[in-house]
C-alpha cells in the first residue's frame, strides 16, 4: 500500500511502541496461543465466572484510570476484554496501555457480565501475538475506496462485517452444492487445468509454454471434454467445481479467472438438467439464505419454481422485429445499427442475430427463465432438436439479465461431432481435438450436461452489484 506522510508518521509511532513493548519483555510476533474457542463459540457457551482463553485483533480500546476496556475481533465476532491494573500487575498494565488498534493479543481470565450488560472477559494475563505496524482503515466510502477494498481485501474484511458475511455465505453455498450432488450420487472429480487444446467452449484462452515438453499449452476455458471422457469410461454422474480462465474483458459480470460447476449425467437430457438446476439453486437458497426471495432486502429476487421457458428465436424477434429472419444481410445490418449496435464489417447474419440476443434480449430478462433452441452453429457440442436440426436442444438459464447456466442434451455422435469441429476449425486440422473424438468413438452414453457460473449465481443470491464483490481477490489492473 502506498504510504503518505501521515501513514509514515503512524508507522514510526507504532515501531516505537513495538520497541517499548520489547523493553517490557513482550515479543512483538509471539508464539501460538491455545484458545478456548473462537469468539462466537465463547459467547455461545458463555457462563459467569467460567475460565476462558481468547484471541483476536484489538478494534477498540478505552482507558478509565487503572482499568482498560478493549474489544477483540476475530473472524467470527467480537468480545470485550477488561484489564485491571491490580489484577494483571503494573508491568502488564503498562504494556497494555502501549498497545495500538490492530494489534493481536491473547487473553486468559474469567467470563463475566458488566454493569452495562455486556458479556466480557476479565483478564488475568495477556500475551502479545502480533504487532500491527500500520493502522486499520477507518471508513470506506467513495469510488476510489471501492477499488481499495478490492485491492486490499484483507482490510475490507476487517472494516466491513457485511463483506465477511458475503464470503461466509459463499463458503456455505459451495458446501451445500457439493452435498446436494453427493446425495444424488454424483462423483466429484478433477481434470487438467493446463491443456494442450483449449476446448469445451468458444473463448480466448491464456497461453503458456511447457518447456519440458517443448509445447505450447493453455489454461482451460472449460473442463467439458475431459468430463465427457469420464462418461465414456463408465462414470454416469460426474461434476467438477473448478477454476476456469478466459483471456477476455473485465466488467461487472466478467472476471478472467472464475469458478464454475460443470456436471454430466448419463441417460438424461436437457430436461433432466432443467429439473436438476431448479432443485439445486432452490436448495442452496433455502439452506444458506433461508428463503427463496434472495438478494437485496429492498428488492428481493424470487426463485420460486417452476421457471418459464422462452425460445431464442422469439426473443430476437421481440427486439428486432417479427420479420427479422426474413431479412437479408444488408437490411439486417441496417436494422441492428438502428437499434444502437456497433457491428464489425465482417460479421455474418448469425453474428448480428446473436449480438441482438446478447446485448438487447438477454439483458432485458429479469428471470429466472430458460432460453431454449439456440442456433446449431453456436453450440457445436449439443444435440439437434428432433423437430428442427437447425437449432439445438439446449437452454441458457438467465437471471437478472445474465447467463448463469448453459445446459445441453450432449452430442454423442462422433461422426457429427467431427463435422462440427472441422467447421469450427475452418480448415485448420490442429484445432480439431482428435483425442476427444477417439474417446467418443468408443461410445459415450446419451447425457445431459450443464455448467453453472458460481460467481454469477452468488451475485444473485447475495444481491451483489458486481462480480468483484463475490470474489475474494478479483483481477485488477496492476499498479505501476
Amino acid at each position: 500500500m502506498d504510504q503518505g506522510p501521515r501513514e509514515n508518521e503512524f508507522r514510526q509511532q507504532r515501531v516505537e511502541n513495538m520497541r517499548r513493548l520489547q523493553a517490557l519483555g513482550y515479543e512483538p510476533f509471539g508464539a501460538p496461543f491455545e484458545r478456548t474457542g473462537r469468539l462466537a463459540e465463547v459467547l455461545a457457551g458463555f457462563a459467569e465466572q467460567q475460565p476462558a482463553q481468547i484471541a483476536g485483533r484489538i478494534v477498540s480500546k478505552r482507558q478509565m484510570g487503572k482499568s482498560i476496556f478493549a474489544h477483540l475481533q476475530d473472524g467470527t465476532g467480537r468480545l470485550q476484554v477488561y484489564v485491571k491494573k491490580d489484577v494483571v500487575g503494573d508491568q502488564a498494565f503498562e504494556a497494555f496501555e502501549i498497545l495500538d488498534l490492530g494489534d493481536q493479543i491473547g487473553a486468559a481470565g474469567e467470563l463475566f457480565t458488566t454493569r452495562m450488560g455486556e458479556k466480557s472477559l476479565k483478564a488475568k494475563t495477556w500475551t502479545l501475538l502480533s504487532k500491527a505496524l500500520l493502522p486499520l482503515p477507518e471508513k470506506w466510502h467513495g469510488l476510489h475506496d471501492v477499488e481499495m477494498r478490492y485491492r486490499y481485501r484483507y482490510l475490507d474484511l476487517i472494516a466491513n462485517p457485511e463483506v465477511r458475511e458475503i464470503f461466509d455465505r459463499r463458503t456455505r453455498a459451495i458446501a451445500a452444492i457439493r452435498q446436494f450432488l453427493a446425495d444424488r450420487g454424483f462423483h466429484e472429480v478433477e481434470t487438467p487445468m493446463i491443456q494442450a487444446m483449449a476446448g469445451g467452449a468458444t473463448a480466448n484462452p491464456f497461453k503458456t509454454h511447457y518447456h519440458a515438453l517443448g509445447h505450447d499449452m493453455f489454461l482451460r476455458i472449460a473442463p467439458e471434454l475431459y468430463l465427457k471422457r469420464l462418461l465414456v469410461g463408465g462414470y454416469d454422474k460426474v461434476f467438477e467445481l473448478n477454476r476456469s480462465f478466459r483471456n477476455e474483458g473485465l466488467d461487472r459480470s466478467h472476471n478472467p479467472e472464475f469458478t464454475m460447476l460443470e456436471l454430466y449425467e448419463a441417460y438424461t437430457d436437457v430436461r433432466g438438467m432443467m429439473r436438476l438446476v431448479q432443485d439445486l439453486v432452490t436448495h442452496v437458497a433455502q439452506s444458506v439464505f433461508g428463503t427463496l426471495k434472495v438478494g437485496r432486502v429492498e428488492a428481493p429476487y424470487d426463485l420460486t419454481p417452476p421457471w418459464p421457458e422462452k425460445p431464442y428465436r422469439e426473443m430476437v424477434q421481440e427486439k428486432a422485429g417479427a420479420d427479422w429472419y426474413a431479412l437479408d444481410l444488408p437490411r439486417a445490418r441496417e436494422r441492428a445499427q438502428g437499434l444502437g449496435l456497433t457491428l464489425p464489417p465482417e460479421w455474418t447474419l448469425l453474428d448480428i442475430t446473436h449480438e441482438i440476443y446478447e446485448k438487447l434480449a438477454e439483458k432485458s430478462l429479469a428471470g429466472p427463465v430458460f432460453v431454449t433452441r439456440f442456433p446449431a452453429e453456436l453450440i457445436p457440442l449439443a444435440k439437434p432438436c428432433a423437430d428442427d436440426p437447425s437449432v439445438v436442444d439446449v437452454f441458457e438459464l438467465v437471471m437478472q439479465g445474465r447467463e448463469i447456466a448453459p445446459a445441453y442434451s450432449e452430442l454423442n455422435d462422433p461422426l457429427e461431432q467431427r463435422k462440427r469441429f472441422e467447421a469450427q476449425a475452418k480448415g485448420d486440422p490442429a484445432k480439431v481435438d482428435e483425442d476427444f473424438l477417439t474417446a467418443l468413438e468408443h461410445g459415450m452414453p446419451p447425457a445431459g450436461g450443464m455448467g453453472i457460473g458460481i460467481d454469477r449465481l452468488l451475485m444473485v443470491l447475495t444481491g451483489a452489484e458486481a462480480i468483484r464483490d463475490v470474489i475474494l481477490f478479483p483481477q485488477l489492473k496492476p499498479r505501476i
